[in-house]
């Protein structure tokens, strides 16, 4: 799988996950590009977009989107902060489509559609 770090991410975040061709924006020569932009251009050559960009969903339209996005909740963007969460990240990029966004960390992995609401159920 193909997996592009945010330009917010360390790029020695890829040799943790040396199953997948992980390349940083900065490496693909995207550094400084918004993430509307950067989406659309990566989407090209990408299968996955990892990021700790806790709000993306809500300022871009995801929708027909062809790339997925995997949103890491840790307290900094600090490769120390980042490891501990390699495995939660590896079976969100398992199972990553195209169009969702999927966070990872401090709170249970889930999964965000555009357009769909989560609710609470009363268990």
């Amino acid at each position: 799988m193909r997996v592009l770090l945010d330009e917010c991410l360390p790029r020695k975040l890829k040799f943790a996950l040396p199953e997948h061709e992980v390349r940083s924006a900065q490496q693909e020569g995207w550094g400084g590009l918004r993430n509307g932009v950067l989406l659309q251009v990566a989407s090209a050559g990408f299968d996955v977009f990892l990021t700790v960009d806790r709000n993306i969903e809500f300022q871009q339209n995801l929708q027909g989107l062809p790339i997925a996005i995997v949103a890491m909740v840790v307290p900094s963007n600090r490769l120390g902060d980042l490891l501990p969460m390699v495995g939660q990240v590896r079976a969100a990029l398992a199972r990553a489509k195209p169009g969702t966004v999927t966070r990872v960390g401090d709170i249970a992995v889930r999964e965000h559609v555009p357009g769909y609401r989560f609710s609470r159920s009363a268990a």
